[in-house]
């Protein structure tokens, strides 16, 4: 059983049907719509509330009829199916619960699923009640549990979007138990034109712009930027789509889709790459260091290749017995 603490007073909380409350009864951390609440909504990852709220079946596999957060956990985990009976996991940022429905659906373990935004209450309205599930928002650098508590620990697609990618590595890190894995995954830095990219140029100006209104920009505009797009492709320019304002179809999203679904997934992604607070890929070397740095030993830097084109910058390491 993992124990929950106050990271302020790093006292022992106790779940109740209303929060968590401290030794005298007194409830600390209220629940609300099936998430233990320790830290504001109002922090730099309201974006990311609004967006999986707005979009909260869309990546769930369940829902959309595809295998691709199954296809990518797996991969990048090395985890059997339907194993892990008796472990626990650590996801940390884990938006509208697209890899709790796999661990929750496909392994035995008991997941521990934390996110800074009020994305928690997409996460559950996806995955929960579920007995195997607790859901907090809480912060990466304040996270409420003692540290080498768990078997496993994940991070997909959050690293990045962090203040200080360093110590977010460092606080996963804090969190693996002897013998247990860490598995995260980021932006990486592949070459001297990572950065030389529409999304790049224009963040500075559009991360700044009021949500809803961003929103309503990248809908309205959707049609004329895929058409733009494929254009592109189809006359041999494709290098001239790094300059358009839209998400990497090709390198980012699943293949196959029906072309309604894959519109969704473009204005969900287009939105995801301008709205963030920070947006900071790191190279594969960087971060595999880190990890060695913090004391996990058998630090594996690698691309896992997942679900036909798609891919992913992944460190993986163990903590030693």
């Amino acid at each position: 059983m993992i124990e929950i603490i106050d990271p302020v007073t790093l006292n022992l909380l106790k779940e109740t049907q209303f929060g968590l409350s401290d030794e005298s009864g007194n409830v600390v951390y209220p629940i609300l719509n099936g998430a233990y609440r320790l830290v504001s909504n109002n922090n730099y990852t309201s974006n990311f509330g609004m967006e999986w709220n707005a979009f909260q079946k869309t990546q769930i596999d369940k829902f959309s009829g595809n295998t691709v957060s199954e296809n990518r956990l797996f991969a990048q985990t090395n985890w059997p199916k339907d194993g892990l009976q008796n472990q626990t996991v650590l996801e940390v940022g884990s938006g509208a619960g697209r890899f709790s429905q796999i661990i929750l659906d496909h392994t035995k373990a008991t997941l521990y699923s934390v996110d800074y935004s009020t994305a928690v209450e997409a996460n559950f309205r996806n995955n929960g009640p579920n007995e195997r599930l607790k859901l907090l928002q809480a912060s990466i650098y304040d996270l409420p549990f003692k540290k080498h508590s768990f078997d496993k620990v994940i991070c997909l697609g959050v690293l990045q979007h962090t203040p200080d990618v360093k110590a977010s590595v460092k606080a996963l890190v804090e969190m693996v138990k002897p013998g247990g894995e860490l598995v995260i995954d980021f932006y990486p830095i592949k070459n001297i034109l990572t950065k030389v990219h529409g999304k790049y140029i224009l963040r500075p100006f559009l991360k700044r712009m009021n949500h809803d209104r961003m929103m309503a920009l990248i809908r309205n505009n959707i049609d004329s930027l895929i058409s733009i797009y494929k254009f592109n492709k189809r006359i041999g320019l494709g290098v001239l789509n790094r300059f358009v304002p839209i998400c990497e179809i090709d390198r980012t999203l699943p293949a196959g889709m029906a072309e309604d679904q894959l519109k969704e997934w473009i204005i969900l992604d287009t939105f995801d790459m301008f709205s963030p607070a920070y947006d900071q890929p790191q190279r594969l070397s960087t971060v595999s260091n880190w990890v060695k740095e913090f004391g996990l030993v058998d630090v594996d830097a690698s691309w896992v290749k997942y679900h036909d084109n798609l891919e992913a910058a992944t460190v993986r390491g163990r903590r030693q017995l």
